[in-house]
């Protein structure tokens, strides 16, 4: 079975359920330039990636060549999804993939994807149809079979006929298509806007008219890809526009949290229109041997407080909980405290809530908070990371507890970031680096060659979440632009957003 699948025309959240579900069964993807690699991490650890893409004249493999993998894979009883930008059947070639298949028997589906001309125009705030401006619209390809001996687009009917044009792939052909819309009798006043990488990071719009636009897309230095939008539904833009409002973007953000973690910062950043760089720094595991937390949890009747300094804490002890037979029952008897709102609300999905939540996020909050607690004789487990500061164990100690300082988790360099981070420094690609903890910064210090990382950070700010991790960048010779008053996820994007005013 062969799957066409349309990816959207650029912003990964486009993608249809049915798009993904395809992809995450999918034996073999064959994927090309316009979509974004970004789908690729929903398809199966064993699955086969294929890259077909096409950019300019440089071309990995002839369409012809596409048609024929196809069924090559699909012969061998694989399930091929051959994910396209936008949609398959709009410009995207598709219909010559399916005679392929047709003619060698090859059984097939349609996942239709939205459509650039349809995506890029709304992103730029330009409805394509409006009850005050026009009920027509046409999708024209810009760039037609160089080998067909005429031009199949009535340029009278277009001009004269359709209120909203939109073209695809026309950049070169720009000043063509504004010459013959006029010589067919479209005003030479009438709107135009050029979008490029539209709904991405990247996205970009110039406006004119037919008669200028040439000479502003020139100015501008706009190239390809870009959709182009004809008619007065343009005019719209000046109090429909919202994508390009958004305050970050464009900015290329460098993320090194460890994967599992860096969602909830990705989607922040991204809904607020930044290119997010995911290369984590650090990778979580579990600790060389489980024998001491098993003992710990097989006398939990023995502690009086347990006290969980992080999230991976948390899910870390629940999951060996679990896997000794026990549930959170076994906790009832317990107090429990953690160091921010974050480990609270991971605590509290395992059904508990926090006895201790201090005001500021670090150590030396969470010792504070148990002042006014009689520690003397009282036992505390400590379940957390095996490098982590011993300033909280030390001081509970200090104040008369017994604890019991288990490590659930290490953090580890993850090296396959290091040539990634490299090569996007070299090429001035990155505008921030964010570092969330000690351990990003350390091992982000570690990637750079040591002879050359002062000028890969030419030009490159820095934003750490707290004063701990602050301090340690500052350590390692780095420039703190940016630190978070409130030491967490919400608390570090306020502080780039408010380094942005």
């Amino acid at each position: 079975m062969v799957y066409l699948v349309g990816a959207g025309p650029g912003d990964p959240g486009l993608i249809t359920v049915k798009g993904l579900e395809c992809i995450a069964a999918a034996d073999t993807v064959v994927y090309d330039y316009l979509a974004a690699e970004a789908f690729l991490a929903h398809a199966r650890d064993d699955a086969e990636l294929i890259y077909v893409g096409k950019k300019g004249g440089d071309h990995t493999l002839p369409q012809e060549e596409i048609n024929r993998l196809l069924v090559a894979k699909a012969k061998t009883g694989r399930s091929v999804v051959r994910l396209k930008g936008g949609d398959p059947f709009v410009f995207g070639r598709g219909g010559e993939e399916i005679e392929e298949l047709l003619a060698d028997k090859i059984p097939f589906e349609i996942v239709p994807g939205v459509t650039s001309a349809v995506a890029a125009p709304a992103y730029a705030g330009i409805p394509l149809t409006h009850r005050k401006y026009t009920s027509t619209v046409a999708f024209v390809t810009g760039h037609e079979d160089p080998t067909k001996p005429s031009s199949s687009v009535d340029w009278a009917a277009l001009a004269g006929g359709i209120g909203t044009l939109v073209f695809f792939m026309g950049v070169k052909n720009l000043p063509h298509i504004s010459r013959q819309l006029r010589d067919h009798g479209r005003p030479g006043d009438t709107p135009v806007a050029l979008v490029r990488w539209g709904t991405t990071p990247r996205q970009r719009t110039v406006t004119g008219t037919l008669d200028d636009i040439v000479e502003r897309v020139r100015a501008a230095g706009l190239k390809a890809p870009a959709i182009i939008v004809v008619g007065e539904v343009v005019h719209l833009r000046k109090q429909m526009q919202w994508f390009e409002q958004r305050p970050l973007l464009g900015k290329r953000i460098l993320v090194t949290r460890a994967r599992q973690q860096a969602s909830a910062l990705v989607a922040r950043l991204s809904d607020l229109g930044a290119a997010c760089l995911q290369y984590p720094t650090i990778r979580i595991q579990p600790p060389a041997s489980w024998g001491d937390l098993d003992a710990a949890i097989d006398r939990l009747a023995d502690y009086h407080w347990i006290v969980f300094t992080s999230v991976n804490g948390v899910s870390q002890f629940f999951e060996r909980l679990f896997t000794r037979g026990k549930d959170a029952r076994a906790l009832a008897h317990l107090q429990t405290a953690v160091i921010g709102p974050a480990t609270a609300e991971r605590l509290k999905a395992y059904g508990l809530n926090s006895d201790i939540i201090p005001d500021n996020y670090r150590a030396e909050a969470v010792v504070a908070a148990f002042a006014g607690h009689a520690l003397s004789g009282r036992r505390i487990l400590l379940p957390r990371a095996k490098e982590a500061r011993p300033i909280l164990p030390a001081e509970l100690t200090r104040m008369g507890a017994r604890v019991d300082e288990i490590p659930v988790y290490e953090t580890v360099m993850d090296a396959a970031s290091a040539d990634g981070i490299c090569d996007a420094l070299e090429r001035g690609g990155v505008d921030l680096v964010t570092f969330t903890s000690s351990s990003t910064v350390e091992n982000f210090r570690r990637m750079l060659p040591e002879d050359q990382h002062k000028r890969l950070m030419e030009g490159v700010l820095t934003a750490a979440i707290g004063p701990i991790t602050a301090e340690t960048a500052r350590r390692l010779g780095f420039t703190v632009d940016i630190e978070a008053d409130t030491y967490t996820i919400d608390g570090l994007v306020a502080a780039i957003l408010a380094a942005q005013s």
